[in-house]
């Protein structure tokens, strides 16, 4: 059987559309009108799944720092995976939030291999262009990183959001190639459309902060969030805390940000943005 499973796979390979899906809750949130701040999170939640992902979910309703956030990106996002139970976890949480989706995973090393962890986003608005990056540069094991883009559709605003996840065990020099994809594909976009990009970066090198700030600057991208450490893991019964996650901003303000270290439902906190709305011209959706 497992020989039949390989050689169908071998003649019919996973096709990458399977690994990027969109839809939306049973029943949305209602939005009456657009706010004057509007909510962003981004976080890692690893994979949960059963009575963390509840708790998680309860968090995001109801938690006075992250709770009713408008967009969030999330990263290491199961979908039919075994030890998630096979449940599709972004679905979950845009049913229990009233919120639209979308979904991407990287290809998988081998053809037969379980689908890998995925990044989402969520919005109460709909997404449109929507686009999956596989990041360059594969981590042991021919491992592969991927993150999403896609366009907010509020009523007289457009954001361009990402959530991106990077490896972890590659050189500096190659992760900052995995930040550069995705700020490629911000560049085929006007750049008067405002944008956000969050993520796991996975910076826990020496003295890569002052190379990402460099990277995203040039870009014409500004981050509220200083060096305060994201992650938090003990090792041999030392904890360890490392800046892993970012929120990077074009043509907008925060009015106020922070880390929720109240949420342990990860090894990651989620880091949340109350994001100024401006007024904003109409543009064209992408650059001909």
């Amino acid at each position: 059987m497992k020989l039949l499973l390989l050689l169908l796979c071998l003649v019919f390979p996973r096709n990458d559309v399977s690994l990027l899906e969109s839809g939306q809750a049973t029943t949305l949130r209602k939005q009456t009108s657009v706010p004057s701040e509007m909510k962003v999170i981004s976080y890692n939640i690893r994979w949960r799944s059963g009575d963390d992902l509840q708790t998680l979910i309860k968090f995001l309703q109801e938690d006075p720092e992250i709770g009713r956030a408008s967009i969030l990106a999330l990263q290491e996002v199961d979908r039919h995976k075994q030890r998630t139970g096979h449940n599709n976890t972004v679905k979950t949480i845009a049913d229990a939030l009233g919120m639209y989706y979308v979904w991407a995973a990287p290809p998988t090393a081998n053809p037969t291999d379980e689908e890998e962890t995925g990044v989402a986003i969520l919005s109460v608005y709909p997404l449109s262009d929507v686009r999956r990056i596989v990041l360059p540069n594969p981590g042991p094991n021919k491992r592969r990183r991927v993150a999403l883009g896609a366009t907010v559709e509020m009523p007289n605003h457009r954001w361009r959001v990402y959530s991106a996840h990077a490896e972890t065990r590659i050189t500096m020099g190659k992760k900052l190639e995995q930040y550069k994809a995705v700020l490629d594909d911000l560049a085929q976009f006007p750049a008067d459309i405002p944008a956000l990009i969050m993520g796991d970066f996975n910076t826990w090198e020496p003295n890569i902060d002052g190379k990402v700030r460099k990277l995203f600057s040039e870009a014409g991208l500004k981050t509220p969030f200083k060096d305060n450490s994201t992650f938090r893991r003990k090792v041999l019964f030392v904890p360890i805390e490392l800046k892993l996650d970012w929120v990077w901003l074009r043509g907008l303000e925060a009015a106020t940000f922070g880390i929720d270290r109240n949420v342990e439902v990860s090894d990651h906190y989620p880091l949340w943005t109350n994001v100024k709305m401006e007024p904003q011209k109409s543009t064209q959706s992408t650059k001909n």
